[in-house]
């Protein structure tokens, strides 16, 4: 009785080590973001793309301009790679029904996203999981990409995106943006 006790805990543990943050953990974290004042106004992005391996393989700057009307607000960005590429994406934000008094949540929908996904906020972070659409070789493949963002000053927003494919981690972002 006594070893399957340790055994069942050791592998409550194990399991627990393994879960992923949730947004709710971040309930409490200040300074608190607030969508509809971060995301207003000019700002400004500078990041780096990571292959699975962990090598940087490309840098862009990013000029994002973000407004609000009628509680909807309107994300366009503008991406300059360092190989010369220009991306551009605009992202549409309608709040939706939160469950919690502590995290909001909005519907986020983009021209090369597959669908609409759901942005949460809870504190100081953001987290968001979606499909993005991004030309490969003459061909268009479907990159899921969950991004956690936290704000760490009233004006900086750090942001860390993982990249898979079939369940297969294929890179990352990293990104910090400035208002």
């Amino acid at each position: 009785m006594k070893k399957s006790l340790l055994l069942l805990l050791a592998v409550a543990v194990i399991c627990s080590a393994c879960s992923a943050p949730r947004i709710e953990d971040y309930a409490d974290n200040t300074p608190r973001f607030v969508a509809e004042d971060f995301f207003s106004g000019p700002m400004k992005a500078y990041g780096l793309v990571k292959d699975r391996g962990g090598n940087v393989t490309r840098r862009f700057v990013a000029e994002i301009d973000g407004s609000w009307e009628n509680g909807r607000g309107l994300l366009r960005e503008k991406f300059k790679f360092d190989d010369g590429e220009t991306q551009y994406r605009n992202w549409q934000l309608v709040p939706v029904d939160s469950d919690a008094q502590a995290i909001r949540k909005y519907a986020a929908s983009a021209g090369d996203v597959v669908g609409t996904s759901v942005m949460s906020t809870a504190g100081n972070a953001v987290f968001m999981q979606y499909t993005l659409q991004v030309p490969y070789k003459g061909r268009t493949l479907n990159i899921h990409v969950d991004d956690r963002m936290f704000l760490i000053a009233p004006n900086v927003l750090i942001a860390e995106s993982k990249l898979s494919k079939w369940g297969f981690d294929v890179g990352e972002i990293q990104l910090t943006i400035v208002k």
